[in-house]
């Protein structure tokens, strides 16, 4: 994904998402159901049903961009809330665009050296 600028925040908007919405009706939800600026150069990230898809919408100073992800296996890992917002970091952002499980990450543990 393109790298963003300090101070960017990413909003997770809980509940689904109709995935036939566009840049419009992406940029309506934000500004009307979790009353957030659209034009705020944040990231909203939206869901839909089935799990597998996800689209990210971005105002990047001259435009909406919007990215759109499918999954050939398995789900997006998602809050259970049905609505309103949640701040992800770019690091758990990245974690879901993998598919990770971004609530629970693990560190591995390092191997021990013996002398």
């Amino acid at each position: 994904m393109i790298g963003l600028p300090s101070g960017t925040h990413v909003w997770l908007v809980a509940g689904y998402t109709d995935m036939r919405k566009g840049f419009d009706g992406l940029a309506a939800h934000v500004q009307y159901q979790i009353d957030k600026d659209p034009f705020s150069g944040h990231l909203f990230v939206f869901r839909g049903r089935r799990g597998d898809r996800i689209k990210v919408l971005w105002w990047d100073g001259q435009g909406l961009c919007m990215f759109y992800k499918r999954l050939e296996q398995g789900r997006f890992v998602w809050p259970q809330a049905q609505n309103g917002v949640i701040h992800l970091s770019s690091a758990q952002l990245s974690m879901l665009l993998e598919g990770i499980d971004w609530r629970t990450p693990r560190r591995t543990e390092r191997p021990v050296l013996s002398a």
